[in-house]
């Protein structure tokens, strides 16, 4: 019998937050699911922009997500993109970079729009797993 991650279904209140993975490999994306989802956080996987969008609207209730940790390089909707609307669309979700082409201009400029952390491939579970704490509780603190 499936358990309720394989069925697709979210644990609910037992868990840490809902995380939407944005990136065009599916090795990243199953890396970053498997530690997320074994600290505790119920994980979401897009492999562009495009898809992140989608999943997001999709049903009659737009989700509501914790944090989003995006690529930049990626077919259809960049990651630029892909920032740019989720900033636009919810505010008040935390997002965090995570890219294979570190560039220190456009982490500096990213971070000053607002990105919550700006993470560089192949990252350290602690690192990940830490940075997601941080988000998720930095957006908490400015919810009081």
């Amino acid at each position: 019998m499936a358990d309720e991650k394989s069925a697709g279904m979210f644990s609910g209140k037992d868990s840490l937050g809902l995380v939407l993975v944005v990136d065009d490999e599916p090795d990243v994306r199953k890396v970053v699911r498997m530690t997320l989802e074994k600290a505790g956080y119920d994980v979401l996987e897009a492999e562009d922009g495009e898809k992140a969008m989608d999943r997001i609207k999709e049903g009659e209730n737009p989700l509501v997500l914790d944090v989003i940790i995006t690529d930049i390089r990626m077919p259809k909707v960049n990651g630029v993109e892909a920032i740019n609307y989720f900033q636009k669309e919810w505010p008040t979700v935390p997002l965090i970079v995570l890219t294979g082409f570190p560039d220190l201009d456009m982490a500096t400029s990213m971070i000053k729009s607002g990105i919550t952390d700006y993470l560089v491939k192949p990252v350290e579970a602690d690192k990940l797993k830490a940075a997601v704490a941080k988000a998720i509780e930095n957006r908490e603190i400015h919810r009081l």
